[in-house]
């Protein structure tokens, strides 16, 4: 059967997910299909079966390293966890297409600073300041980071030091900040690449505690098309076809970006709400983001400005009072 089929079938069958897998291993026609039931078995926590499908995927078609990286990070017995080695992470944000699309992207930040000359910034998810760093200007005034990763958050602190703004940073999620300083205000609040790591239902709570608390806000985030699961044929050839471009740009890497970063990223978007806590994007589409943004309070909403036309999905710029 083709993936097409397969997803057809267990429609048909009226499942949360298909059992038992094996019925259907003989049926898969080739290694898209294959690697489905793989993909599948992730989703139902059975990670020997998702390991066996993988690696037999990967043999049917070795030059396709979205199934030997998996196989690889399957057999290696991983844990999901993307932020659990940020060396990979910072090679990721660091290398590939990511540069011009952070270019891009700080380019965009900067006109805004100079034109809103915000007296203070909230910056949520600021990772090591890829994207704040490069855009600052003296048009800004105090600086406050939001960020739960240690590592990255020294560099960010030492960086600003250096350059002597004025700032403030937390070391923590969103929810935690939140918690944490229920009455502070900023003129301009901004989130790159960040807001998606919410689930969705914690996302809109967040638009609407900073609705409340900031005169304008900045998003940058990918326009991804929805589907009510990704196991939709659509969907999920999609993710492979994409997937297989972000991990040939760091085919040198000896697999730091793909088993430390992308192939756990991936395999999150495959995973059932009991599954093994690799989810950690919570993608949409620019006109969901607008909707969310609506819905929380913010009336004036800025044209989407494409910013660069990525691997994954293109970048836009996301202005909201």
């Amino acid at each position: 059967m083709s993936v097409d089929q397969l997803w057809k079938t267990w429609q048909g069958a009226g499942q949360p997910l298909p059992a038992p897998l094996s019925d259907w291993e003989s049926a898969a026609e080739d290694a898209d299909s294959v690697f489905y039931l793989a993909v599948m078995a992730w989703a139902g926590q059975d990670r020997t079966a998702a390991t066996r499908y993988a690696e037999r995927a990967a043999a049917l078609e070795p030059e396709r390293r979205v199934f030997t990286e998996t196989a690889r990070f399957l057999r290696a017995g991983q844990v999901g966890n993307v932020y659990r080695a940020p060396e990979a992470f910072t090679a990721f944000v660091q290398g590939g297409s990511n540069v011009a699309l952070y270019e891009a992207t700080t380019a965009a930040l900067r006109e805004c600073y100079r034109r809103l000359r915000p007296r203070t910034l909230l910056d949520i998810g600021t990772g090591e300041g890829m994207a704040l760093l490069p855009a600052l200007t003296e048009d800004v005034g105090e600086v406050e980071v939001v960020e739960p990763m240690d590592q990255l958050v020294d560099r960010l602190v030492a960086a600003l030091r250096e350059r002597g703004v004025a700032h403030r940073a937390f070391r923590g999620t969103f929810a935690e900040f939140a918690a944490a300083y229920p009455q502070r205000r900023w003129a301009l609040a901004q989130s790159t690449f960040a807001l998606h790591s919410l689930p969705y239902h914690q996302r809109r709570e967040a638009l609407a505690w900073l609705r409340a608390r900031t005169d304008r806000l900045l998003l940058v985030e990918f326009d991804v098309p929805g589907a009510e699961s990704p196991f939709e044929p659509d969907w999920y050839a999609r993710c492979l076809r994409r997937m297989e471009q972000g991990l040939a740009e760091y085919a040198g890497d000896g697999g730091l970006v793909a088993q430390g970063f992308l192939i756990p990223v991936m395999l999150g978007y495959f995973e059932s709400p009991m599954g093994e806590g690799t989810r950690t994007t919570y993608e949409q589409a620019v006109s969901a983001w607008q909707a969310d943004l609506r819905a929380a309070g913010f009336t004036r909403l800025a044209e989407p400005r494409l910013l660069y036309d990525y691997w994954w999905a293109p970048a836009y710029l996301l202005e909201a009072a």
